[in-house]
C-alpha cells in the first residue's frame, strides 16, 4: 500500500480539505472530462449532497465549486483574482475555463444544495453536469470528496480505487504490524522505508524540495496566524486569539518561575494560529485535512522552538514518519469527518504528529507505533459538530488540544520500550467501527452536538 507524503500533505486553501479543496479538484477533473468529449457543452450545473450540502455554505463549498469550474486550483490559489472572478461570474452568469470557451453558469440558479439523502457512495457527494444550448444535461459525473482533498468518481469508488495499493514499492506495508516487521527485518526506520518508497515515484532532489516546501508553507501559516488579529468571517463573530496569546507568552518569556504547564499554551497558540488562518480561507497544508491542519505544524514548531537539540534537518524524518502513519489510517479507516467524525481528523492528525515527534526524538519503530496508538486511542468517539457548519468552533481549539495530546503521547511512548497492550492496528479498526456506528448528525452535518446547543448568532 502506498500513499505519497504529498498526498497526505497537500498545499491548499481553507477552510476545508473535503468541502473546499475536494470540490475544486472535482471541478478541475470535470473540466478535463468536458475537454475530452467529442461534443461541445454550452453550460454547467452542479448539485451538492450529504455533508457538502448541510455544511457547504459554512465550508465555502459553493464558492469552491464555482471557482473550480472557472479553472481555479487550490495549490496556486490567487485571492485577488478569485474575488474579481467571483464578482464577474455573479454579474454575467458565465465561466470561462481554459479551452472550453464561455459557459453559462449562474450560481444562484445552477448550483443547488440537496438536503435529501446522501448519495450512496460517501457522505460528501456532488454531481457536475454539462448542458446543451437548451439547458438539457448531456453529460454528468458524480464525484465523492472522501477526505483530505482526495476525490474519486462514483465509478472509481465502486471499483475500489480508495483501496488501490498502487504500483509496487520496496516496503509495501498496509498495516502497522507489517510496518514493524519490515523495519525489524531490514534494520530501517519508518522514515527510511517511507523515503525508499517515495523514491520509486520521484528523484531524491524533488522529494527533498517538496518536503522543504511543505514545512515552509506550514511555518509561514503559523507566523501569519501569530501576527494577525480581528474577527473571522462567517457570522459567528469569533475573535482570532492566537496573536493575543502569543504576545502574552512572549512578554512572559523572561519572567522567572513560569508554570510548567505554560508550554501547553505555546503548543495551542501555534495550532490555533494555523486553524484561524484556515478559517479565514488562507493557505494551509492539509495534515491530513484542513480541519486538523494545525496539529502537525504546531508539534513541529514545538519541537523546533522548545526542545533542546532540535534540528531542522530532522523535519523530513518527522513528515515522512507522520505520512506513513496517516496512510495506514486512511487506507484502513478514514480521515474524513463526514465519514467518521472528528476522531478521523484531529485524531488522525494527533497520531501522525505523535509518531513524527517520537521519531525525531530518537524513538524506535515500536515506540513510534506506540505513540501513534496512544494519540489515536484517546480521540476515539470524538464527533464532528461544527457550529453553523463553520470550521471554527470547536475546531480551532480542538487542534491545540490535539497537539498537546500528540506531544504527551510521544513522551509517554519514549518512557517505555515500545511494548504495549493495544496495537495501533486495533485502534485504527476501532475508529473505523466507531465511525460506522456514529449517528450521521455527529458527522459534519451541523445537526447535532455543539452545532445545535450553541446559539448560532
Amino acid at each position: 500500500m502506498f500513499l505519497s507524503v504529498f498526498e497526505m500533505f497537500k498545499v491548499g486553501i481553507g477552510p476545508s480539505s473535503s468541502h473546499t479543496i475536494g470540490p475544486m479538484v472535482a471541478a478541475a477533473r470535470f473540466l478535463d472530462h468536458l475537454r475530452a468529449q467529442p461534443f461541445a457543452v454550452k453550460g454547467l450545473r452542479a448539485s451538492l449532497h450529504g455533508s457538502l450540502a448541510f455544511t457547504g455554505v459554512g465550508h465555502a463549498t459553493d464558492r469552491a465549486t464555482i471557482l473550480g469550474l472557472a479553472g481555479f486550483r487550490a495549490d496556486d490559489y490567487d485571492v485577488a483574482k478569485a474575488e474579481a472572478e467571483m464578482s464577474r461570474i455573479t454579474a454575467e452568469g458565465t465561466v470561462h475555463p481554459e479551452g472550453l470557451g464561455p459557459l453559462t453558469f449562474q450560481p444562484k440558479d445552477h448550483l443547488t444544495f440537496d438536503y435529501g439523502p446522501a448519495l450512496p457512495g460517501h457522505a460528501n457527494g456532488m454531481i457536475l453536469m454539462g448542458t446543451d444550448a437548451q439547458g438539457d444535461v448531456v453529460t454528468q459525473v458524480t464525484y465523492y470528496s472522501i477526505g483530505g482533498g482526495f476525490v474519486l468518481t462514483a465509478d472509481e469508488l465502486a471499483a475500489g480505487a480508495d483501496k488501490d495499493e498502487g504500483a509496487p514499492v520496496p516496503y509495501p506495508f498496509k498495516s502497522a504490524a507489517e510496518m514493524l516487521e519490515m523495519a525489524a527485518q531490514n534494520g530501517l526506520s519508518i522514515a527510511q522505508m517511507k523515503r525508499h518508497n517515495e523514491l520509486t515515484r520521484m528523484p531524491g532532489a524533488d522529494l527533498d524540495a517538496g518536503l522543504d516546501r511543505l514545512w515552509q508553507v506550514m511555518n509561514d501559516c503559523i507566523d501569519r496566524g501569530l501576527t494577525t488579529d480581528g474577527i473571522l468571517p462567517g457570522g459567528l463573530q469569533v475573535k482570532r486569539r492566537a496573536k493575543g496569546i502569543y504576545d502574552a507568552l512572549q512578554a512572559e518569556a523572561g519572567v522567572n518561575l513560569n508554570a510548567p504547564h505554560t508550554i501547553n499554551d505555546w503548543m495551542s497558540t501555534y495550532a490555533m494560529a494555523v486553524n484561524e488562518e484556515n478559517a479565514a480561507g488562507g493557505q494551509v497544508v492539509t495534515a491530513p485535512t484542513n480541519g486538523a491542519a494545525g496539529v502537525v505544524p504546531a508539534t513541529i514548531r514545538y519541537y523546533m522552538d522548545h526542545v533542546p537539540g532540535a534540528s531542522h534537518a530532522k523535519i523530513p524524518e518527522f513528515l515522512l514518519t507522520a505520512a506513513a502513519i496517516g496512510g495506514l489510517v486512511k487506507f484502513n479507516a478514514s480521515i474524513s469527518g463526514a465519514e467518521a467524525g472528528c476522531q478521523a481528523e484531529v485524531g488522525s492528525a494527533a497520531a501522525m504528529a505523535s509518531a513524527g515527534l517520537c521519531a525525531v526524538l530518537g524513538g524506535s519503530p515500536a515506540q513510534i507505533e506506540n505513540a501513534a496508538e496512544i494519540a489515536l486511542e484517546h480521540h476515539l468517539g470524538m464527533t464532528c459538530d461544527p457550529v453553523r457548519g463553520l470550521v471554527q468552533v470547536p475546531c480551532i481549539e480542538r487542534n491545540g488540544l490535539g497537539a498537546i495530546k500528540a506531544v504527551s503521547a510521544a513522551s509517554l511512548a519514549m518512557r517505555g520500550d515500545g511494548t504495549h497492550l493495544v496495537p495501533l492496528d486495533a485502534a485504527i479498526e476501532t475508529m473505523r467501527q466507531t465511525g460506522a456506528d456514529m449517528s450521521e448528525k455527529y458527522k459534519e452535518t451541523a445537526l447535532g452536538g455543539l452545532a445545535v446547543n450553541v446559539p448560532n448568532c
